[in-house]
């Protein structure tokens, strides 16, 4: 359905105490984002239609360890 809609997902994945920008979580943020990532293409999504944003720690009150999925259409 994604192919058909063109749409875009966007993967924004956070890591570390609320705040926390340091290099550690930003990385660990990353490697849950594509770790998402690679499940989605093994399911069929394609590569160039996922975009990923590794956030490091929260600043929205939401759950800290954590990867946001959101389609863009």
């Amino acid at each position: 359905e994604l192919q058909e809609k063109h749409g875009r997902l966007l993967l924004q994945a956070f890591a570390g105490a609320p705040g926390d920008k340091s290099s550690d979580s930003r990385r660990l943020s990353l490697k849950r984002a594509l770790a998402v990532r690679q499940l989605l293409i093994d399911s069929g999504v394609p590569s160039d239609r996922i975009d990923v944003r590794a956030m490091g720690g929260i600043t929205d009150g939401g759950k800290p360890d954590r990867v946001d999925v959101m389609l863009h259409t």
